[in-house]
């Protein structure tokens, strides 16, 4: 397998990985990985990682190749458009290498491949995955994931969140500042949640930026928040998502961590389909603003726009209104009898 990038995507691919080994118990997998996913692939039973790092540029594909020297794959599923992982994917020998359709095959991936997926309309990313596993004769299945959270990194994620409390956790911030809400509106439901009962706890990266919105964020809530932001590694953000009973994030890679370990999410989805990247099997939580940005700028409904059209601008995160945000968790609240 090549999916090199990026967390939430490589966390979507795992379901279709494991269903391969379900079908195929005695079949090899070699997953080429990029070097902060790998920590989620190193743990997978049975899956080889081989680690791709772009930081090092040339040095990162000779590492690669120095790995893959003298070997030979019955088939190579290139999971990923990217130029970069199509550049990648020369370094696998294999007979049938296996690549998206024509219509998803961007940045000229059809050029690296010679076979194709079936096509899908409207697929959820996992879904699109899913079809990877169909070219390889798995029979149709319902994506499910198992992840093993180390035991360590267990131990870590429960010292740093209180104790015996209900954990509502906020993610704020998302690769791109456009997608995240405002300080205001995510203080609001900190606030919200430690009236319903729970504890309040932020995760994130170590980016000055995701610092500066968490910051932001402690400074307007009046209740009391556990702040884990940049003090995690990915198995331990692993470990504290899956002590929480609840996670609020927007666009971004731990909304799928979260499902991964069966924990619900609200989603707050301005600029991207939630259909396509949004929580898996839990899109009635999610506040859904794109439709209406993307209808607004292009004159057209998301069905009949290209798979994967984004809505543009900097402040359409600010239009989701607290009171939406406040409904959906509510609303979860009462069907997942999280109350207790």
């Amino acid at each position: 397998m090549l999916r090199l990038s990026s967390i939430g995507d490589v966390c979507n691919a795992i379901p279709a990985v494991q269903a391969i080994q379900r079908e195929c118990p005695d079949a090899r997998l070699t997953w080429i990985v990029g070097r902060r996913e790998a920590e989620l692939v190193a743990g997978l039973p049975g899956v080889e990682s081989i680690v791709y790092d772009k930081q090092r540029g040339l040095a990162g594909y000779a590492a690669v190749r120095r790995q893959l020297r003298g070997r030979r794959f019955d088939a190579l599923l290139h999971m990923q458009v990217s130029i970069r992982a199509s550049l990648v994917s020369l370094l696998v020998r294999s007979p049938r290498r296996i690549g998206f359709d024509r219509a998803r095959a961007v940045e000229g991936q059809w050029l690296f491949s010679n076979a194709a997926i079936q096509a899908q309309q409207h697929a959820h990313v996992v879904d699109g995955f899913t079809a990877f596993a169909a070219a390889v004769g798995v029979p149709d299945y319902s994506p499910s994931w198992d992840i093993p959270v180390d035991q360590a990194d267990r131990e870590t994620a429960r010292a740093l969140l209180p104790e015996g409390g209900r954990v509502f956790a906020i993610v704020p911030a998302a690769s791109e500042t456009a997608r995240n809400w405002t300080p205001e509106g995510y203080a609001a439901l900190a606030d919200h949640a430690g009236a319903r009962g729970f504890s309040v706890a932020l995760f994130g990266g170590p980016a000055a930026a995701e610092r500066q919105l968490a910051d932001a964020v402690r400074s307007r809530a009046k209740v009391q928040i556990t702040d884990c932001v940049g003090r995690t590694t990915l198995g331990q953000l692993l470990a504290l998502l899956a002590e929480t009973r609840l996670l609020l994030a927007p666009d971004t890679g731990p909304v799928h961590l979260a499902v991964s370990q069966g924990v619900p999410v609200i989603g707050l989805y301005c600029h991207s389909n939630p259909r396509r990247t949004g929580p898996y099997g839990g899109l009635d939580y999610v506040v859904n603003h794109y439709d209406r940005s993307v209808q607004q700028q292009t004159g057209r409904s998301w069905r009949e726009l290209p798979w994967g059209t984004r809505a543009r601008g900097a402040d359409l995160m600010s239009a989701i209104r607290v009171s939406e945000v406040v409904e959906k968790f509510d609303r979860i609240v009462a069907d997942r009898g999280l109350s207790e």
